[in-house]
């Protein structure tokens, strides 16, 4: 059901990705602190519209679909914003770009291996890239409003590479396991 709360969090996540856009294109600090305030609560409705979906026993098929779905939108749409707008550039593009293809390889593939009837599940490590991946992008949001002492671009821009690095070794033993499918196929 569409209705329930578990696919409303998912919802809510998607909602919020042309708020935390929006807060781009206003100046000052606040902008900042609302646009990472409002990327914690989504990523925290990640965590919760799961937990409540197995907890109450309502797991939809919609829910299954749109979950990685609404994930992948916000990372992306942040990622894009913040090299849009320097707040990362140079070469700390490449660990967003190596995440960016990571995710759409990874989507691919899953989709790929569902026709099979092969299922793909999420490792340990990619929760680890996950976790520290949403930990990056918060910390970049707010960037130079931090106060002085916290150095928040520099901790964002080093969790943002080691979610890189993550990305590449999940992305490569995702299709290493996926691989073995592809060739029993042809």
């Amino acid at each position: 059901m569409v209705t329930s709360l578990p696919n409303l969090l998912t919802l809510s996540r998607i909602f919020a990705i042309p708020l935390i856009v929006g807060t781009f294109f206003v100046d000052g600090e606040t902008a900042r602190w609302v646009a990472c305030g409002l990327f914690v609560a989504a990523a925290i409705t990640d965590f919760f519209d799961g937990y409540f979906a197995r907890r109450s026993n309502s797991v939809s098929s919609f829910g299954r679909f749109l979950d990685p779905i609404a994930d992948k939108l916000l990372v992306a749409a942040v990622l894009l914003m913040l090299s849009a707008f320097d707040r990362i550039n140079g070469v700390n593009v490449l660990p967003a770009v190596v995440i960016l293809l990571r995710e759409i390889l990874v989507s691919g593939l899953r989709e790929y291996l569902a026709e099979l009837r092969v299922g793909m599940p999420v490792s340990r490590l990619a929760k680890w890239k996950t976790g520290i991946q949403m930990t990056a992008l918060p910390t970049l949001l707010v960037g130079s409003a931090a106060p002085q002492w916290i150095p928040a671009e520099m901790i964002g821009v080093v969790l943002l590479w080691g979610a890189g690095v993550l990305t590449l070794i999940t992305g490569w033993d995702y299709m290493r396991a996926g691989w073995k499918h592809m060739q029993d196929v042809a």
